[in-house]
């Protein structure tokens, strides 16, 4: 039930699902599963023990699945999930996960990942992500639901992004970004909201009264940042406020981008 264009290689061992498509000089793994409805333009390379979700499209030249960019990487057995949806874009490389990193890397549904972007080993990527054209996500980093990554922007290895954030194009981020903030500057600089975002969304103005109030306090407030969290999730009973500080007081590596 699948079409499959005669130039194509499809390795033995390969699970293509119904309804694919797969087209001119593509090359699809031995390990490599893909769903219902994918559809791969031409001259894709999906590789390595990498599983594509329903409905997903590759656009020629992307590379799929192929090893990390990690010199400590030494051909142990990782994987690649991706889930449905998505539109993964011109020259995109996704690579597969490291032993010392989970062995996975992960993106969601529902994403765009725009035209000569990469995703590193082991980042795991939420849902209704967008990660614009030629930005970079390194290892290991958690970007959460509906984050907007914007053009040219680098994510450094180990950063989480909260859900609903969006980063500014040209933005190097190199610590963790709370929920719903809006980061930009060449060297990201948290500030604000990402007021435009949770109003597309549809959230209540009272929650965004609240939000807005919240990153005052974390802002102003005595003690430290950590102090002024703690004191949040002890006085707030906005949902959103409590992801936010739950984002907060979370295990991490990294230090926070914090209000200016």
């Amino acid at each position: 039930m699948a079409n499959i264009h005669p130039s194509a290689v499809i390795e033995d061992g390969a699970v293509i699902g119904p309804d694919c498509i797969v087209g001119p000089f593509c090359l699809v793994g031995a390990e490599v599963v893909l769903g219902r409805g994918v559809v791969l333009k031409s001259h894709v390379v999906v590789t390595g023990d990498t599983h594509i979700g329903d409905e997903t499209e590759v656009f020629p030249f992307s590379v799929i699945g192929e090893i990390p960019q990690d010199l400590k990487f030494g051909g142990e057995k990782t994987r690649l999930r991706i889930g449905a949806r998505n539109r993964i874009r011109e020259h995109v490389t996704i690579n597969t996960g490291t032993a010392g990193g989970g062995s996975e890397t992960r993106i969601g549904d529902d994403c765009l990942l725009m035209a000569g972007c990469h995703v590193a080993h082991d980042a795991q990527v939420g849902n209704r992500v967008i990660i614009v054209n030629s930005s970079a996500v390194a290892g290991h980093c958690h970007i959460e639901d509906d984050v907007i990554i914007g053009g040219l922007c680098g994510i450094h290895q180990w950063v989480r992004i909260g859900q609903g954030a969006i980063i500014g194009a040209l933005t190097m981020v190199t610590n963790d970004v709370i929920p719903h903030a809006l980061v930009q500057g060449p060297r990201g600089k948290l500030d604000g909201l990402n007021l435009v975002g949770l109003k597309r969304k549809g959230v209540a103005r009272s929650d965004i009264t609240a939000l807005r109030a919240a990153f005052q306090m974390l802002k102003d407030g005595e003690g430290t940042f950590l102090d002024r969290a703690h004191r949040l999730k002890d006085e707030t009973e906005s949902p959103y406020v409590k992801q936010m500080v739950d984002f907060i007081l979370g295990d991490t590596d990294r230090n926070f981008l914090t209000p200016s």
